[in-house]
């Protein structure tokens, strides 16, 4: 079967070894002759292969012992909103860094629970630039610093993570296991598993416990890091088939070589379509400064954009999927999470170089 080049924001790609793997093993898991959708989550099959992935979840992404591996629900719309709902204690108000749709999402949400004070923003440059941090601005009460690590709609990212006094709490939804990430230099951080781990429907959750007191009283125990971390993500029945694939994906990720070697190849991509739109004498552009540019979502517009509805029509044709920009800034995306491969970025580059020299 013939299938089209996937570049979508997320849900976005799955390796083909785990997509064959889930063929595979879809009626039968481990042994059990059923489907792993149908066996209870307290079982001893899943409890063993619940065990293998938090162990693999430490191993990849060398998380510190003593840190929690929470795996939720909710996505990172309800982190937005749990996160202050646990961290909101004795301090009730937070510091944010403004990069983008996803960091103003998220600091909207916690105005909701107490003070928001934006520290540093992008905004006024239309989000073209990581912002300067100047570590003085922090509020030494703040409950915590927070920051996106990636922007998916704007296309920027930090190249390495602010230096904070107080905790440091990361929303890695779009970058968690694409390029390395010291998590010991955190004390939370969130990342929804459809863009680089897995599938919709599963939340992971890395949590530094000392930075845990009593929720605000009105949390519910669902969304209790406290309980959660005691019950082992398990208060509730979890969303099996997304903590499946997001076990079989960890270990694609370790069978290719690891983070570090996943890096290397997402580097490469991300260089060749920005080479493409940067070679192309202002036909494609991209206003973010080279040092800040994602690897992982590359946003681009075509200076005619009258062109771009068409681009992607005959993208679509040419076997590329998932090229529309976000709603909120238009023009075009290419997501290239890990499970894109090189040879599809390529392709892609060619095609665009194509489309640049008949419309041109």
């Amino acid at each position: 079967m013939s299938r089209p080049f996937n570049f979508s924001a997320g849900p976005s790609a799955l390796p083909m070894d785990v997509l064959l793997q889930v063929r595979d093993e879809l009626l039968d898991f481990a042994g059990t002759g059923v489907s792993v959708m149908e066996i209870s989550h307290r079982s001893q099959p899943f409890m063993d292969f619940a065990h293998r992935t938090d162990t693999a979840v430490r191993r990849v992404l060398a998380v510190p012992s003593d840190y929690h591996v929470l795996l939720l629900q909710g996505g990172s719309y309800l982190q937005f909103s749990q996160i202050p709902m646990n961290l909101f204690h004795q301090k009730k108000t937070a510091d944010y860094i403004h990069t983008g749709l996803w960091s103003e999402q998220a600091a909207n949400a916690a105005r909701q629970y107490g003070e928001v004070r934006i520290i540093a923003s992008s905004y006024e440059t239309g989000f073209d630039r990581i912002p300067e941090i100047n570590e003085s601005n922090i509020n030494l009460d703040a409950a915590y610093l927070h920051y996106t690590e990636n922007e998916t709609a704007q296309g920027l990212q930090f190249s390495k993570p602010p230096v904070s006094p107080i905790p440091l709490v990361c929303d890695a939804c779009s970058s968690l296991m694409s390029k390395p990430l010291d998590i010991s230099a955190h004390d939370l951080i969130y990342a929804s598993a459809q863009k680089n781990m897995g599938i919709a429907g599963v939340t992971m959750v890395l949590l530094n416990p000392a930075i845990l007191d009593k929720p605000l009283a009105s949390t519910p125990q669902v969304l209790d890091f406290s309980i959660q971390a005691k019950k082992q993500s398990l208060l509730n029945t979890p969303s099996t088939f997304s903590w499946y694939v997001l076990g079989l994906t960890l270990e694609w990720i370790e069978r290719v070589g690891g983070i570090d070697v996943l890096y290397e190849i997402n580097k490469k991509k991300a260089q060749h379509l920005y080479g493409v739109i940067d070679k192309s004498n202002g036909f494609y552009t991209n206003g973010v400064w080279s040092d800040d540019r994602s690897i992982n979502n590359v946003p681009f517009h075509i200076a005619e954009t009258n062109l771009e509805d068409l681009f992607v029509k005959e993208a679509q044709k040419n076997g590329f999927h998932g090229l529309k920009g976000h709603q909120s800034t238009g023009g075009l995306r290419a997501s290239i999470y890990n499970a894109v491969t090189l040879d599809a970025v390529q392709a892609l580059g060619a095609f665009m170089r194509e489309f640049e020299r008949t419309h041109g």
